[in-house]
């Protein structure tokens, strides 16, 4: 064995020992999964606020920018990686869609098949909802399309 790998294994070595020791230290500590669970409280609760708000089902222009808004915020989290995010937003887009079976030709054309099928997963229940919300507005409530509902 030459002297570099003798060097690079015991560096090796070292990491590994440095990860152990402070995982096990960080672990052990008391404070560790009151931490955790608070985290994932807030990180839950910050998901459940976190609400679509839906525009004037009568109010063609409100809609048409809706539709666009959706297909942006759409398209830009399916870049960063975020899939489900970015394909509930274009589900809530084909959804209000005056013509959604061309929108999903092109959206077949253009995303991966698997992207695509969690699209067509979700759109009996953006559309169940979309139709609750509008009866909903028809009795004086504002439309609103919770994330947790696309789910």
């Amino acid at each position: 064995m030459s002297k570099t790998a003798l060097v690079a294994a015991g560096a090796g070595l070292c990491f590994l020992g440095y990860c152990i020791y402070f995982d096990r230290k960080r672990r052990s500590d008391p404070e560790f999964k009151k931490k955790l669970r608070e985290r994932r409280k807030t990180a839950k609760q910050q998901k459940q606020t976190t609400k679509t708000q839906l525009p004037d089902l009568t109010n063609q222009e409100a809609m048409q920018k809706f539709f666009l808004q959706e297909v942006q915020q759409g398209e830009e989290l399916l870049a960063r990686g975020d899939i489900e995010a970015g394909v509930e937003h274009l589900s809530n887009a084909v959804a209000v869609c005056g013509q959604p079976q061309q929108l999903l030709q092109v959206l077949q054309q253009t995303l991966p098949p698997q992207v695509f099928q969690l699209l067509i997963q979700k759109l009996p229940s953006v559309g169940q909802r979309l139709m609750s919300n509008a009866a909903a507005a028809a009795g004086g409530e504002g439309p609103r399309l919770e994330e947790d509902d696309l789910e």
